[in-house]
């Protein structure tokens, strides 16, 4: 069951795969596309060019950064879990096949955004191994629109 509303934390693009990772207050979400300005709306992601859905947005709980923290000894910024959105106070794994709205954008998640060698290389070892079933939720964008850091996040209410 997911909990209440949950709030957007954070919001991160990188132009390019592998690219620094750029934090920013706000971003524009397009439908069937990504955010402005971000490598996979750009097509310009490490995974561009292999097939599969939920490549528009990625998030990642706030908790799991936490845990990674508490339960492994490692220490990663927001930005560097290379997820768009960080949220607080939302069960994303719960958020699989249904669709939720962040402020007036209409998401729908597609499937788990399990960790992979690729961020563990671009950040430490052993986050990986701590963020399995915990890396965050792959979404489509259905409806466009702005996204900002401290909009609340709605999956309670299906659209």
């Amino acid at each position: 069951m997911a909990k209440a509303q949950g709030t957007v934390v954070s919001i991160h693009i990188a132009a390019v795969g592998a690219a620094p990772i750029k934090s920013i207050r706000e971003a524009r979400a397009v439908a069937g596309q990504g955010l402005e300005g971000d490598r996979y709306a750009l097509k310009l992601g490490t995974y561009s060019n292999q097939p599969g859905s939920g490549r528009d947005v990625t998030l990642i709980e706030a908790e799991a950064i936490e845990a990674l923290r508490r339960d492994y000894q490692i220490v990663l910024e927001t930005g560097s879990t290379r997820r768009n959105i960080v949220t607080r106070g939302v069960y994303l794994n719960h958020l699989v096949d249904r669709e939720f709205k962040i402020g007036d954008v209409v998401l729908r998640g597609t499937r788990l955004c399990e960790p992979c060698s690729h961020m563990e290389k671009l950040t430490v070892k052993g986050a990986m191994r701590g963020l399995i079933h915990r890396g965050g939720l792959r979404a489509e964008i259905v409806k466009g629109g702005a996204i900002r850091v401290g909009d609340k996040i709605d999956p309670a209410n299906p659209v």
